[in-house]
């Protein structure tokens, strides 16, 4: 028999960091490739301590079938959490429990694009998000970012070329993979925009809590009075992301579209695991949890860069993120970065190039993409040392 399949799944490949995985299955292979939290981070007392208490106090309430808008009492908590910490949530504004930022980001493609609708992104972005935009056969344009952010002048430029954009979706908090940060005055100019062409924004934060370094930057949604912005939060990065629980703040109207298609795609979010976030938020010192996790990720991120420093080729630039998982290396102009990477893995190094992470096949780069988080020190150590030699041999 002959399988045909869906038109809107032709162009998706898969995903070029789970095919680099497969070389790490190899004991002996440094793995950079990936984008998980330290081992190192996860609260595993805490939260055993509170499965145990649902299992012997209150089991059914995990066991059961639940609302699809999420656990009342962690969306309640988030409301309050969100307001005080990030001035997130209008009167108009309402919260659903997502299985992952992931699915909150997929969801909303899902309701507000028809085929052929534009979404303007950033150059790089987030490969998992641009293949859920891909699935549903949207026209990506990528806008080039400096070290503020995306560009506004590009940004226009492609809000005034693509009338029919339905939104743009940004990563403004150390982003993936650049481990940019878009700066204040940056935010503003893009929501200033947003308004003036009657789009939307997305706005991505997994990593927002992760800051290790600098002062922290109103949310784009802080500055949302009109609506405009649906807010993608993840508990992911701070406590696990094999939980799978993820959050959208946005108007109601939007919200209440996303409940009728997450009804579909899996009914609700795992309430086990929403339980366990709430009790969490409620009953333990989570900002002093996050405040180990940054001591962790900036350990991480800061012997990465001294060895970057010490034994990369002085040709090969990169970005210094103040907070999250990633860094971004970038090769000389015309340099062949596949080949690269692939030596990379020929020397036991993984990587991520940085085609993966392109709206689409007409954009280029010789960038490739580090994770920090993921390795022990002594792989840090020794792996950046044989990129470093690497890099010194091919440029």
């Amino acid at each position: 028999m002959e399988l045909k399949f869906a038109d809107r799944i032709g162009s998706l490949q898969a995903s070029a960091i789970r095919e680099i995985l497969k070389s790490t299955a190899d004991p002996n292979v440094i793995s950079f490739a990936a984008g998980n939290p330290a081992p190192e981070a996860f609260p595993v007392k805490e939260i055993t301590e509170i499965s145990n208490r649902i299992l012997t106090q209150n089991p059914i309430s995990a066991l059961q079938y639940s609302i699809s808008e999420g656990y009342t009492p962690l969306r309640d908590t988030l409301k309050s959490y969100l307001k005080q910490t990030q001035h997130i949530g209008s009167e108009t504004d309402d919260l659903i429990i997502v299985s992952g930022a992931q699915q909150g980001i997929e969801l909303s493609c899902k309701v507000l694009c028809n085929e052929g609708d534009t979404i303007i992104c950033e150059n790089p972005s987030f490969v998992g998000s641009l293949n859920a935009f891909k699935s549903y056969n949207a026209n990506l344009v990528g806008i080039d970012m400096d070290a503020e952010g995306i560009e506004p002048e590009k940004l226009e430029a492609a809000l005034k070329s693509n009338p029919n954009t339905k939104f743009i979706y940004l990563i403004p908090n150390f982003q993936n993979p650049s481990g940019k940060t878009m700066s204040f005055e940056r935010r503003k100019a893009v929501y200033a925009l947003a308004k003036k062409y009657s789009v939307l924004i997305i706005e991505d934060n997994p990593y927002g809590d992760l800051r290790f370094s600098g002062e922290d930057i109103p949310t784009i949604k802080s500055l949302d009075i009109e609506g405009l912005v649906i807010y993608c939060g993840s508990f992911s990065k701070i406590l696990s992301p094999g939980m799978r629980v993820g959050h959208v703040t946005a108007h109601k109207d939007i919200i209440q579209k996303i409940v009728v298609v997450k009804q579909v795609s899996d009914v609700h979010t795992n309430i086990w695991s929403q339980i366990i976030c709430n009790e969490f938020m409620t009953k333990y010192d989570l900002s002093q949890h996050i405040a180990s996790l940054k001591q962790i990720y900036k350990h991480k991120c800061n012997l990465m860069l001294d060895g970057i420093r010490e034994h990369f080729s002085p040709k090969i630039e990169h970005t210094t993120p103040e907070g999250g998982l990633f860094l971004w290396c970038t090769l000389p102009e015309g340099s062949g970065m596949m080949e690269f990477c692939r030596k990379a893995v020929s020397i036991q190094v993984a990587v991520v190039p940085g085609t993966a992470f392109l709206p689409s096949e007409e954009y280029r780069t010789t960038s490739f993409r580090l994770n920090f988080s993921t390795p022990t020190d002594e792989q840090i150590i020794k792996g950046i040392e044989l990129l470093g030699k690497l890099t010194k041999e091919m440029f």
